[in-house]
């Protein structure tokens, strides 16, 4: 027993610590903003980029990194993917230009999307108890969370000592850490590799990075003009395609009977509408602290405090409160403590103190905590073995997909609408409006306990 608790528990401590390092990257350089502007020129669409080019790899690619580890064992992929999202990480950090850094980001997104399903596939093999299991999934989303959240606190103390590139470098020597401490796990035997759905997987590719490109490009280049008009041709005809092949495959992808399962659907709706809202909002705030107040990194990093903690509370709670009130009613919590939050945020508008701000941070946070863990424990306890990676994969993709679209609906908010605090209020309001459509859809699709409609199978 003492040895299968120790197996336990390096699985855990490996596959949370590149969580940790990939869910960072996705927030930290919201601090950062500011200095890679002024280093390199950049207005705010190509600062868009530089946070969409990473969640748009990672999101659109997601689902392949899971069919991988299927196929090839979980941990061979989990680590080639840790060494490549290191690697990326030192070109970011010596980036000389902008286009090096925008690529570089592209390939860190790669790593990501390999390793991510992968850790929950190694989490799922090494907890064969259910109980055990959910609160292993909770410490490994709780630490996602506490990245997710401390990324500005930590991004405003790296770069205040060490610049904005250290945000990247220090990425390497953890990413080091992560790969050693994997290779004590077994590697499972490899399964046979079936066809690839290489067609499926460029269409999401096509459709994804469209849509945000048009949303961060259209004011730019103007909404009717050529390039725009294309962009919205090509995304839905991406979209439409990716459908037809997903449904005439034998072995698609994203097999998408599992959508018929409310479990799996409901899962999906919620990751993406929490992280719309959540990576949007701070985008915004980030922008605001730093460019409309004139903060520096270390000011803006420390401001986002409040939402840090009770993420980070949230997140380590989520487990106890899905075990005492069921998952149902845990995740309907969280969004409605995202909009109460959001509600308050209305006042940003008026240009009100800081104070009057971070009120609105604790109700935010502790929402963010708890959503991801709770939807994530219920859909892989429903989940059918064989579609874990699949399942992994599609949830931590529509959870990337709604931090690009987050950041480019807001980012597109905050340059398009003038005056300045008009674009805040609607920002605000559409974000408030999100929050209770997660809610309502939840309580509808997801069945009270003991109305469960079984394990999600294809």
């Amino acid at each position: 027993m003492n040895e299968k608790r120790r197996y336990e528990r390096s699985v855990l401590w490996a596959t949370s610590l590149s969580y940790v390092v990939v869910i960072l990257d996705t927030t930290i350089v919201n601090i950062a903003l500011a200095r890679i502007a002024a280093a390199m020129s950049s207005d705010v669409a190509g600062l868009q980029w530089v946070v969409n080019a990473y969640t748009l790899t990672f999101a659109s690619l997601l689902l392949t990194g899971g069919l991988l580890g299927d196929r090839l064992g979980a941990r061979n992929v989990y680590v080639a993917g840790l060494l490549i999202f290191g690697a990326a990480s030192g070109i970011c950090g010596v980036a000389p230009n902008m286009a090096m850094l925008v690529s570089a980001r592209v390939v860190q997104g790669v790593g990501a999307a390999l390793l991510v399903p992968c850790s929950l596939t190694l989490i799922r093999a090494a907890y064969t108890d259910e109980r055990r299991r959910a609160g292993a999934i909770g410490v490994w989303a709780g630490c996602g969370g506490v990245a997710m959240a401390a990324g500005p606190l930590v991004g405003g103390l790296l770069i205040h000592w060490l610049g904005w590139r250290s945000i990247f470098l220090v990425n390497v020597p953890i990413t080091i850490c992560g790969a050693l401490l994997a290779l004590n796990i077994p590697s499972a035997a490899r399964k046979r590799v079936e066809h690839m759905d290489f067609s499926g997987q460029a269409a999401a590719i096509v459709a994804l990075a469209c849509s945000v490109a048009v949303l961060i490009e259209g004011v730019k280049l103007g909404w009717t003009s050529r390039p725009i008009m294309a962009g919205c041709a090509a995304a839905v005809a991406g979209w439409i395609a990716f459908i037809a092949i997903e449904r005439r495959r034998l072995r698609p992808m994203l097999p998408l009977a599992l959508f018929r399962e409310p479990i799996f659907s409901a899962s999906v709706i919620v990751s993406l509408v929490s992280a719309l809202v959540f990576y949007g909002l701070l985008f915004l705030l980030s922008v605001y602290f730093q460019e409309g107040r004139g903060w520096q990194s270390l000011r803006t990093g420390l401001a986002f405090l409040p939402l840090t903690v009770m993420v980070t509370a949230g997140s380590f709670s989520a487990g106890k409160l899905g075990t005492a009130y069921g998952a149902r009613r845990v995740v309907v919590a969280g969004f409605l403590l995202y909009a109460a939050g959001f509600a308050g945020l209305l006042s940003l508008a008026d240009d009100v103190s800081y104070w009057r701000v971070a009120l609105c941070f604790p109700a935010i946070g502790f929402g963010a905590g708890v959503i991801t863990p709770a939807a994530t424990a219920l859909l892989l306890g429903a989940i059918d073995k064989t579609h874990v990676g699949v399942a992994a994969g599609m949830l931590n993709a529509s959870r990337q997909s709604g931090s690009a679209f987050g950041v480019a609906i807001f980012g597109l908010l905050a340059s398009a609408v003038q005056p300045a605090a008009v674009g805040v209020r609607v920002a605000v309001w559409i974000a408030i409006a999100l929050s209770l459509l997660g809610a309502l859809c939840w309580r509808m699709m997801v069945a009270e306990p003991g109305r469960s409609r079984g394990a999600v199978e294809s």
